[in-house]
């Protein structure tokens, strides 16, 4: 009876993963098979492509602003990585191994940093950027998503260096190492997962951002891609080209999961690896 009975968890257990992966990757499947479809065919309720049709791609393709924005999201996406895990880390570090007084006050103000809605500090940030001279400029961009990356990156990196043990700074220490020396050479190796596991998720997050990428740019030379999207328009005022939107989803989308597949390997790796053996 408990064989039958495990059999029948496993059944419905499979099953749920099954609903929960089709439910995942269906808004992608038809995003894809919509792109595929001609003008015509677009409002069809087919879900299977009896013919490809790639004029949807070569239309965006061949749009100099839409490859521009692309352009612009990867620069954008990347300054942000790249300041955010450099202060993560660095503050990681002082937050998550070194006790001074306050420490705690100051983690719950990185945290409730955090919690504040895009929306509610847009008008404000806004005044910023027009003080600074910044406003249609992309390092407008880049200053505001650090400012909403930084605080995530900081508390997850500061969680994984917590865990590390004391001794291998103590070892470092004996042995004449610098603080600079401990946290990139001993300690660094063994966040790494955390760190390009926190670095994926601050480009996504910039990548995909949206209300400060429209409200800071004007121009279609400083647009980044999903405002580029949005502003996609058809031959009318009151027609949408949903194959052109389709198609420009998924090419931006295509770039997220590489860099996934890239380093599945060495996050999975690096999280199940033990930080000392002995």
């Amino acid at each position: 009876m408990s064989k039958l009975k495990t059999i029948i968890y496993k059944i419905f257990f499979y099953l749920f993963l099954l609903v929960v992966t089709v439910f995942s990757l269906f808004p992608f499947y038809y995003a894809i098979v919509t792109s595929l479809k001609s003008k015509s065919e677009l409002f069809s309720v087919d879900l299977l492509l009896n013919k490809i049709q790639l004029t949807n791609y070569q239309s965006v393709l061949t749009n100099d602003s839409f490859l521009w924005s692309i352009v612009n999201s990867v620069l954008v996406a990347s300054a942000v990585v790249g300041i955010s895990l450099l202060a993560a880390v660095t503050a990681a570090y002082a937050l998550g191994r070194i006790e001074f007084k306050g420490r705690r006050t100051l983690m719950v103000i990185v945290l409730a940093v955090s919690m504040f809605p895009q929306v509610a500090v847009l008008a404000g940030l806004f005044e910023v950027i027009r003080w600074f001279d910044l406003y249609n400029n992309l390092l407008s961009l880049v200053i505001s998503y650090t400012l909403f990356t930084l605080p995530f990156t900081v508390w997850v990196l500061t969680t994984f260096m917590r865990q590390l043990p004391k001794e291998l700074e103590d070892a470092a220490l004996i042995d004449g190492a610098t603080p600079w020396t401990t946290l990139v050479k001993i300690l660094m190796p063994l966040i790494w997962p955390a760190v390009i596991t926190t670095g994926l998720l601050a480009f996504i997050a910039a990548w995909n951002e949206f209300l400060f990428a429209l409200t800071f740019t004007l121009t279609d030379d400083q647009r980044t891609v999903p405002v580029a999207i949005a502003l996609i328009s058809g031959s009318s005022q009151h027609e949408l080209p949903w194959g052109n939107i389709m198609a420009a989803s998924v090419i931006v989308t295509i770039p997220l999961i590489i860099l996934l597949l890239i380093f599945q390997r060495r996050i999975v790796s690096g999280l199940t690896a033990g930080a000392v053996k002995g």
